[in-house]
This record gives structure tokens, sequence and C-alpha cells, in this order.
């Protein structure tokens, strides 16, 4: 029974690293779709996107390789940089908007 349980928490941890793997893997997919539009239109809303999936790809990487709970303190502090860069690029995108000027892709 004991070796069932090894197998079955190795098993785990490695699904576990795999998964990290595949979601920092997006992120950078990710990343460069918004650089695309960002090329395109030259809008900060898709910088600032960008910048932020680029840094979840980071924060992803750094919890796949590291073991100590204290060190991932630090990577959830990256994780809320990316955050508050996508409230910032929101907040920016609609502070930036003429008065009167609707945002693009409402009707009415």
């Amino acid at each position: 029974m004991s070796g069932l349980v090894e197998t079955l928490n190795l098993l785990s941890e490695s699904c576990g690293s795999f998964l990290q793997g595949a979601s920092a893997m997006c992120s950078v997919a990710i990343t460069l779709f918004f650089l695309r539009f960002w090329r395109r239109s030259k809008d900060r809303l898709f910088l600032a996107f960008a910048i932020a999936f680029l840094i979840f790809a980071v924060s992803r990487t750094g919890l796949a390789f590291l073991e100590d709970d204290e060190s991932r303190t630090y990577i959830y502090l990256l994780r809320l940089a990316a955050f508050l860069a996508i409230l910032w690029a929101i907040v920016d995108k609609n502070r930036s908007l003429p008065k009167g000027v609707p945002p693009t892709g409402s009707h009415g």
C-alpha cells in the first residue's frame, strides 16, 4: 500500500509540473498575441496586457521550480504586479477617451 501512495504522489507532482509548464506556454502565446495587436494599433492597453501575461508566464515557470513555500510569496507578488498592470491599463484606457465618445464596440 505504501508503494501505491508513493507512486500516486510522484504522479501528482509530475502532473502539476506539466500543468505549470502548459500554463506558462499559454501565457507566452497570449503575450505574443497582444504584442501583435499593440504593433498594429500602438494602443497602450495591448502593451500592458502583453506585459501582464509575460509576468504570468514568469510566475508560472517560477512556481514549477520552487519547492519551499517562503519563495512562493515572491511569485505571488509577481502575479499581483500583473493584475495591477491590467487594472492600470483598463483605467488608463477609460480615462484617455474623449468626453462624449463611447468606447469602441458599444452600440446604442
